[in-house]
């Protein structure tokens, strides 16, 4: 199992396909804000539902990655790319206690360049 602080300190990269992010390690996601303006008046979408079946976000987990699929997107790359907005995942490293503040980080998914994603640990989302 690879871990997410680690994988996001070594500056490991993902993909982007259409509605699918596809993240170079595991994590226990615990929400989802996605950004669709930047500006002071736009409020994020949060999303919690994470359970199978109808959930607006599905989730896979292969030996060395984490999928995501958001089901109500279009194509992320041109719905948020370009500085147009953002996703921020709100997650624990897999099997530690996400009931211990410590244990919680902020990702902040960044679009880079085609189908490649970055990522960098945050302090607050509100501050981006």
């Amino acid at each position: 199992m690879k871990g997410f602080v680690k994988a996001i300190q070594d500056g490991e990269t993902g993909m982007v396909f259409r509605n699918s992010l596809f993240l170079p390690f595991h994590l226990e996601v615990l929400t989802i804000w996605i950004g669709k303006e930047m500006s002071l008046l736009a409020a994020p979408d949060l999303i919690t539902d994470l359970t199978e079946g109808n959930s607006q976000v599905a989730t896979r987990q292969g030996a060395a990655y984490t999928n995501l699929v958001f089901r109500k997107s279009g194509d992320l790359r041109k719905e948020l790319g370009h500085e147009k907005g953002h996703i921020i995942l709100h997650a624990a490293e897999k099997g530690e206690d996400i009931f211990k503040e410590e244990n919680l980080h902020y990702i902040k998914v960044c679009f880079a360049n085609k189908h490649l994603i970055t990522f960098e640990l945050i302090e607050d989302p509100f501050y981006l």
